[in-house]
């Protein structure tokens, strides 16, 4: 069972309802559409959406044989916003962590199956402004309490996303000139260290010892053909579901955003 998670840093875009640019090639294809038809995933977890539903053409809004749930942005129209595609069918759908501020920005969708429960996350930025650091700091807080009192009922937990957070030194090309960054910042590594803590384990980590493996470039400077690049999105799962995880790795050469899709492979035994 593959589970892929996607910054897709704009929905219409990557689906061709709007143009997109890369370089100076302007784009009207369904790079994501084509994606799922050709990798065929059983789930997909996006975020950066930029759209509620009445915004997107109907026929683009989810691919043949997926089930759709999206989690817009209220309060901003464009912004945020996280959206999950699955074959398999949820026994339950959970689109709020239980605090306005945090809710009204539509960045936590949760879905229940028999043997696990998975979260699609869109962690915010931080910023340089101290404002949005808090309110990424507290966002950490209240997902982490959410995460620990379901894990005392529930151990079976997978929470993918984009973290906007890379966690060590060889998670970005160029620790040394990022230190004083947000994404980087010691507080916002620190967050990452507490999930380790809690008793998550980083999938990735688990195939992939060494540096040079990124999931989000800058659009300046041909930044992704250099591959100066950060690792900022992940799939964390609980070390109860480690012995399920099969692979886990990233597809650098999909594009159609500024992120990469991260694929986690795990074993039938879970569906």
């Amino acid at each position: 069972m593959k589970i892929v998670t996607w910054n897709v840093n704009g929905y219409r875009s990557i689906v061709g309802q709007n143009p997109s640019k890369r370089y100076d090639k302007i784009s009207k294809e369904n790079k994501l559409f084509d994606f799922i038809e050709r990798f065929k995933p059983e789930i997909l977890c996006i975020q950066e959406v930029k759209a509620d539903l009445s915004q997107i053409d109907p026929d683009l809004q989810k691919p043949d044989g997926y089930l759709a749930f999206y989690n817009n942005c209220k309060i901003k129209k464009g912004y945020s916003g996280v959206a999950i595609f699955t074959k398999i069918e949820p026994n339950d759908v959970v689109l709020e962590i239980g605090e306005d501020e945090f809710d009204s920005e539509g960045r936590f969708i949760r879905l229940d199956f028999d043997k696990f429960i998975l979260f699609n996350i869109y962690f915010p930025k931080g910023y340089t402004d101290h404002e949005r650091l808090d309110f990424k700091m507290r966002f950490y807080d209240r997902v982490y309490d959410y995460l620990r009192e379901l894990k005392k009922k529930n151990p079976n937990l997978i929470v993918s996303g984009d973290y906007n957070t890379a966690h060590t030194e060889i998670d970005l090309a160029r620790p040394k000139e990022n230190q004083n960054v947000s994404g980087f910042l010691p507080e916002e590594r620190k967050k990452l260290d507490e999930l380790v803590e809690m008793g998550f384990v980083d999938a990735f980590r688990l195939f992939t010892k060494e540096g040079g493996h990124y999931s989000w470039w800058s659009q300046r400077g041909r930044a992704r053909e250099k591959n100066v690049g950060w690792r900022v999105d992940y799939h964390f799962v609980t070390k109860e579901l480690v012995p399920f995880v099969q692979n886990c790795y990233m597809l650098p050469n999909e594009l159609g955003s500024d992120h990469c899709p991260v694929v986690i492979e795990v074993s039938n035994d879970l569906i």
